[in-house]
């Protein structure tokens, strides 16, 4: 059974850093491209960033562009996502989500396998 599973959130204070972690079993996605969405109250499913299959590129949303930095350990089957200076407009639940190929989207379509969320919540 293929499992994500998000960890790494929590409550902090605007201006502060958490570092989410997504850990892949059941099947490597050493092949595929990794991504972080996110979603707030009442709103939609958006991306944040994803990275292609070795690490070699990153793609991030101009609202995290310069805060968020997203990386990948091939070798633990784990996605990260460091995240600083935070805002309060960045809480919602996070979810890592791993690609169909090796280059990845910006589109939610473009992922097959979804972990559960991990809520994040920054106060200002």
């Amino acid at each position: 059974q293929v499992q994500l599973v998000e960890s790494g959130g929590g409550l902090v204070q605007a201006g502060g850093s958490l570092r989410l972690s997504c850990a892949a079993s059941g099947r490597t996605f050493s092949s595929n491209a990794m991504g972080w969405f996110r979603q707030a109250p009442g709103k939609e499913r958006e991306f944040v960033a994803r990275i292609t299959w070795s690490g070699g590129r990153t793609y991030y949303a101009d609202s995290v562009k310069g805060r968020f930095t997203i990386s990948r350990d091939n070798a633990k089957n784990t996605v990260y996502l460091q995240m600083n200076s935070l805002k309060p407009e960045d809480t919602a639940v996070y979810y890592c989500a791993a690609a169909r190929g090796p280059q990845g989207s910006s589109m939610s379509s473009g992922y097959d396998y979804w972990g559960q969320g991990t809520q994040v919540t920054v106060s200002s």
